[in-house]
């Protein structure tokens, strides 16, 4: 074999062994940055460190855990500038729907939903592929954003991914007794923020699917008496880049027969974005036939109510990273 042949497999050898690792990184640095793009970023960047720095590695440690190093350092030095994700509820009191202001805040304020095919990888383990799911619902990644950096390397490499606190303390080039303590920390710190239970999707829960197909019929019949029975008595709507959130049945009912009555006759297509059922909204065109991407509405449940209705409106990059088309066909809207 040649040296250049052999240099050419060596690159390609090296570039599988990178990308292996590239879903759990990306899930790692969604957790940290509360954001899918910035995430993917973060991972890129982690990628393009490895190549460079790869001559250096002298397998010491293993090549992940070479590789999430380089991943949180790339993340810290992000979070340095003071960067914080949130979502409406963290920002502001709940509004009413009679006296609504939509109050648009810019980036980079907003958590952002993220596909589950970005950032959890397939395990053999149910046990653990539902932490992994768990572990990226929306209230969770926001109560996450509430922890200092480093305590929130901690909870997630030894709550999500179970890592030693032994191999934490190695990554983060600090003491075993000094992980154990940004542990506890940062449990009180979660306890205190009361995040609230949502079940995962479940595809093969008949119980879970029967209400999703309810809510479908009800929100593109519009039919308000429908949808409110499906929702939980505290059940919360948000529409980032708005700050603007609503709380209870009443509220939301009022809000969708008034200003939101725009939504009427709007269509949905399913996905799943951070563990929960979710949805691409289509409303009418404007310019002629046929329906144009709207929000993508992510949905929390628990027992058997909806307890949480996030509408992201950011279409133009959600829809393409969520595999959702920008405008359905009339004769697609028929079907």
């Amino acid at each position: 074999m040649s040296d250049m042949t052999a240099t050419t497999t060596d690159e390609a050898d090296l570039d599988r062994r990178l990308e292996q690792y590239r879903t759990e990184l990306t899930g790692y640095c969604y957790r940290m940055l509360g954001s899918s793009f910035e995430a993917e970023d973060a991972v890129q960047d982690t990628m393009v460190r490895a190549w460079r720095g790869y001559d250096r590695f002298e397998g010491r440690s293993s090549l992940r855990s070479w590789l999430y190093r380089i991943a949180n350092n790339v993340c810290l030095d992000h979070l340095s500038a003071g960067n914080r994700r949130a979502r409406p509820m963290d920002l502001t009191e709940p509004g009413a729907a009679a006296t609504a202001v939509l109050k648009e805040r810019p980036e980079p304020t907003w958590l952002e939903p993220v596909a589950d095919g970005r950032v959890l990888p397939s395990s053999a383990d149910p046990a653990q592929e539902a932490v992994a799911r768990e572990s990226v619902r929306l209230a969770f990644v926001a109560a996450l954003q509430h922890l200092p950096p480093k305590q929130r390397s901690v909870l997630i490499l030894r709550e999500v991914l179970a890592w030693r606190a032994g191999e934490v303390a190695e990554l983060l080039e600090t003491s075993v007794a000094s992980v154990n303590s940004a542990l506890q920390r940062a449990r009180a710190t979660l306890a205190a923020a009361r995040v609230k239970d949502s079940e995962p999707l479940k595809p093969m829960d008949e119980e879970q699917q029967k209400l999703l197909e309810r809510y479908v019929r009800a929100f593109e019949g519009y039919d308000m008496k429908e949808l409110t029975a499906l929702l939980h008595e505290d059940a919360v709507l948000s529409m980032p880049p708005y700050d603007l959130w609503l709380r209870g049945p009443g509220e939301i009912e009022a809000w969708m027969l008034g200003k939101g009555a725009g939504c009427r006759g709007s269509r949905l297509l399913p996905t799943v974005a951070n563990g929960t059922p979710a949805f691409g909204q289509y409303r009418r065109s404007t310019s002629g036939p046929g329906h144009d991407a709207w929000a993508l509405q992510v949905l929390e449940m628990s027992e058997g109510r909806i307890t949480g209705l996030t509408s992201f409106l950011d279409t133009a990059r959600l829809f393409p990273a969520f595999g959702l088309p920008l405008h359905l066909e009339a004769e697609a809207d028929q079907g």
